[in-house]
């Protein structure tokens, strides 16, 4: 092959090449679900009960992968530092969105620093005690922990976590003092106030319910104004005669900025359709956890500007540390 041939060989080859990589569809190798905590919490239950069902949707695996610890910030700064290609993907909670950087100036990412999707579950908190410490109620708890100031202490699924602003919210209300105990993850945290070593915790659904239910927890009310079918057979904060407190949670999905408008519609596509899914909201039921979608991804920011204030007036308010 003379000169002139091969040069001609190449460009068509690399041509060719170029062709194929803008046509090859997204996705075409599997995707990373990257959680924040523990296996055996909430958001690794949520990220579980939805990974089959967008995996189906999208074409491809999706892999869940647990990145615990700095209260869901390492999983954070792990996806904001990916590559925008749509093959890592976050499930965060306000505490990496809102809480992590009002409370630490030094994290090496932003919340700008990443796109959101989509919302996909809201629950509310359960507050559980040990069942063998004798408090029964709300109000049990609250003059118990004022008669034994810093006696009690409260597990959490670390600083910064929907479980520890709860809390916090909690001791704001009624003055009480309690000492925050934080674990990299929901499930070590419940495991803490089953031993004994901490006896209370405002924790999430799929970390207590199965607790209670085995009577390892004393379930004494969920964290919203009422009662929610979500979670039979407790009282909301008004019947608890807390009507003044209030909170929820939510789970949502984010990817790198620079993500293209293209596979971030892919990835919300995908997900309306995995979390109307009967079997999935089944799962998430099962669990005290209710399927809320976004409307649009432009829906969800606006969500997320106007959520953030609430989570950062109340760290600055209940003084919340990182210590």
């Amino acid at each position: 092959m003379n000169k002139r041939n091969l040069m001609s060989a190449l460009l068509i080859s690399c041509l060719t090449w170029g062709a194929h990589a803008q046509g090859t569809a997204y996705p075409n190798k599997p995707i990373r679900l990257v959680v924040g905590f523990a296996p055996g919490g909430a958001a690794d239950y949520v990220a579980r009960a939805i990974s089959d069902a967008m995996g189906k949707s999208l074409g491809q695996t999706v892999i869940v992968e647990n990145r615990a610890g700095a209260g869901s910030s390492i999983a954070a700064e792990n996806v904001a530092k990916a590559a925008p290609d749509g093959y890592s993907v976050l499930l965060a909670s306000p505490s990496s969105i809102s809480v992590n950087p009002a409370l630490n100036p030094k994290l090496t990412y932003t919340p700008k620093d990443l796109v959101p999707i989509t919302k996909v579950t809201a629950s509310p908190l359960v507050i559980a005690v040990n069942p063998n410490i004798g408090i029964n109620s709300v109000q049990d708890l609250i003059s118990r922990a004022k008669q034994a100031p810093g006696k009690i202490n409260y597990a959490t699924s670390g600083n910064g976590s929907a479980p520890h602003l709860g809390a916090a919210l909690f001791i704001q209300l009624t003055g009480v003092d309690m000492v925050h105990i934080p674990f990299r993850g929901g499930a070590p945290a419940i495991q803490s106030v089953i031993a004994g070593d901490t006896q209370v915790t405002f924790g999430t659904p799929p970390s207590v319910l199965p607790m209670i239910q085995a009577a390892r927890l004393k379930g004494l009310a969920v964290s919203t104004k009422n009662s929610t079918p979500l979670v039979p057979g407790l009282p909301g904060m008004q019947e608890a005669k807390l009507p003044e407190y209030a909170i929820e949670f939510w789970y949502g999905l984010f990817v790198p900025v620079g993500t293209p408008p293209a596979v971030i519609k892919k990835i919300f596509d995908a997900t309306q359709t995995a979390m109307a899914q009967p079997s999935v909201k089944a799962a998430l039921a099962r669990e005290g956890t209710d399927v809320s979608v976004s409307a649009s991804p432009d829906q969800f920011a606006t969500f997320l500007d106007e959520d953030a204030k609430f989570w950062v007036n109340l760290v600055k308010s209940a003084g919340v540390k990182l210590d």
